[in-house]
């Protein structure tokens, strides 16, 4: 046992002075080792701050409290669906009819190649909401000349005698949308609560913010006041309850208008319908066209 314990630590010793005397060796010489890479970490990842700045370039660069999941704020809509768009809204607010160069200046497009100018004003022309007004002292229409007007979805109504022109031309009885009546006239709001307070409108106003919503005509002399007694007296008598009128009803021997004849049919017991069973035939079915060949003729062998 030891002299295998022996013959182990001298083998230890031998390799240590061999690794030893290399070493030894390899310090004579001058041998330039370049470090390893290190590993990167966050400190390496940033660069040093500039001399005259006290935070690093790239937090400086970094825009702050920017939402990226919204697009970004860039003014006016540079296409040319939201430049009709806004071209329509400024009309709308014009009384005078503006040519094409007062809305390409609204716009901020007098800068832009004539042929893209050309174009906007050509679909300008097409557009159901712009009414163009062609130059009448030229014998050929260019794409600068004429005038240009908004074109309300309900023409020539900005009054109340205009409103209750229009709406006495009618010959249905549909209403009037506000929201049409607001695209031509945008302040008819006040001029309708007038001629509801008249009895020349009926107004359907909405639940939430009591805003007109639907307006028809109306007849002031179809219109009677009440004597307010009259009104006090009809709200104190007392309604019996449904229960007890139907009970009465019922007790009377008539049919109340609450009872519904289809809950009444549903509400009724089903009768179960019973399976009729197929009765089996029990006689033997032959055939009556080969009667003469099944027929047994044993007995009359020999």
């Amino acid at each position: 046992m030891s002299n295998s314990f022996d013959r182990q630590q001298a083998s230890f010793l031998s390799s240590m002075s061999a690794a030893a005397s290399k070493l030894g060796s390899g310090a004579g010489t001058k041998r330039s080792l370049a470090p390893p890479s290190p590993s990167p970490s966050v400190g390496s990842t940033t660069s040093a701050p500039a001399p005259g700045s006290l935070t690093p370039r790239r937090e400086r660069e970094a825009p702050g409290n920017v939402v990226y999941s919204q697009p970004a704020l860039t003014g006016t809509g540079d296409s040319i669906i939201s430049q009709m768009a806004y071209a329509v809204s400024w009309l709308r607010t014009k009384d005078e009819p503006q040519t094409c160069a007062d809305v390409l200046g609204y716009l901020s497009a007098t800068s832009r190649p004539e042929k893209e100018q050309e174009f906007f004003v050509e679909q300008m022309r097409r557009h159901p909401q712009i009414q163009w007004i062609p130059d009448p002292s030229l014998s050929e229409q260019t794409w600068r000349s004429g005038t240009y007007v908004h074109r309300p979805i309900i023409p020539n109504v900005k009054s109340k005698t205009q409103l209750l022109a229009y709406l006495q031309k009618k010959t249905d009885a549909s209403g009037v949308s506000v929201k049409d009546l607001k695209d031509g006239w945008p302040d008819c709001e006040a001029a309708i609560n007038e001629l509801e307070a008249e009895h020349k409108l009926l107004v359907v106003r909405a639940k939430k913010d009591g805003a007109a919503r639907m307006v028809w005509l109306d007849d002031p002399s179809l219109f009677h006041e009440v004597d307010p007694q009259l009104k006090l007296l009809w709200s104190r008598v007392e309604l019996p309850s449904v229960e007890n009128i139907v009970q009465k009803l019922l007790a009377a021997q008539q049919k109340p208008a609450s009872e519904d004849p289809r809950l009444k049919a549903a509400q009724a017991p089903k009768a179960e319908k019973k399976k009729k069973k197929t009765q089996r035939r029990t006689g033997k079915s032959t055939n009556v066209h080969m009667e003469h060949l099944l027929k047994d003729y044993s007995h009359m062998k020999r």
